[in-house]
């Protein structure tokens, strides 16, 4: 027998990814909640998934709730923190990042945070629970993440591209990358599609003719905010997926 936590033994030998009692939780659950659905799975399952009493589990989650909220603000977290970093990102004239590069870095690193992950947790945005007012701290920190993307589109397009351009590209870029969240769903994401979204984003503002250089500055301003692309296993890192994506379009 070991332990889950200070004074808390665990059922059997730990099966889980993670560091700690709580990772593992969390691990569990965004299987459970994502294959089996989140009313179906009750917290004994959740402890039974870990091998941890129900008792223990408690003693990091109070609720069921409470682990759904850990799952959906996780799946922003690293996206807004990443978004606000560019954002407030400055630089000589010279080498301070285009509009257009920061919402392509934005969507890329934001795209590849949400299709890494053994579990696509996103999926749970769907769920009429996410809507509650009891996920007010979720809610608004999608909501920050979406007004960035939104400021980082007007300064991408700060005027009409044809008469009757509503001028959402921000908006759009946003929604773009939530895609990939029923993509992975269908099974239809591949290392590139991260790259392929916030490629598609800025050729919605208008960038198409400028594509590689956009998506070299991209990359080269995470590599400045000293962030990594993780690859969800797909064998291969975004740095080389960017490499071999422009070979193939010889861009």
């Amino acid at each position: 027998m070991t332990l889950a936590g200070p004074g808390r033994p665990r059922a059997q030998q730990s099966i889980r990814p993670g560091a700690t009692a709580r990772e593992e939780i969390l691990d569990a659950a965004a299987e459970l909640f994502t294959t089996q659905g989140y009313a179906a799975t009750s917290t004994r399952a959740i402890a039974d998934a870990v091998g941890i009493r129900q008792s223990s589990l408690y003693h990091h989650f109070a609720t069921k709730d409470d682990i759904l909220e850990a799952l959906l603000t996780g799946t922003v977290a690293e996206g807004l923190s990443f978004a606000r970093a560019v954002c407030a990102t400055t630089g000589t004239a010279a080498d301070d990042p285009s509009p257009a590069v920061r919402l392509h870095a934005v969507a890329l690193f934001d795209g590849t945070q949400l299709c890494s992950g053994p579990w696509n947790v996103g999926i749970l945005y769907h769920l009429p629970e996410a809507k509650n007012p009891r996920f007010n701290d979720f809610l608004a920190a999608r909501a920050e993440l979406r007004g960035l993307y939104r400021r980082l589109g007007s300064a991408v397009v700060p005027h009409p591209l044809w008469p009757e351009d509503p001028q959402h590209h921000g908006e759009i870029a946003f929604r773009l990358v939530e895609s990939l969240i029923s993509l992975r769903a269908d099974g239809l994401v591949t290392p590139g599609s991260p790259v392929q979204v916030a490629d598609a984003a800025l050729a919605l503002c208008g960038a198409a003719e400028y594509l590689a250089a956009v998506r070299s500055g991209s990359f080269a301003l995470i590599s400045r905010l000293e962030r990594d692309l993780p690859s969800r296993s797909f064998g291969e890192r975004a740095s080389d997926v960017h490499r071999s994506f422009d070979q193939r379009t010889n861009r």
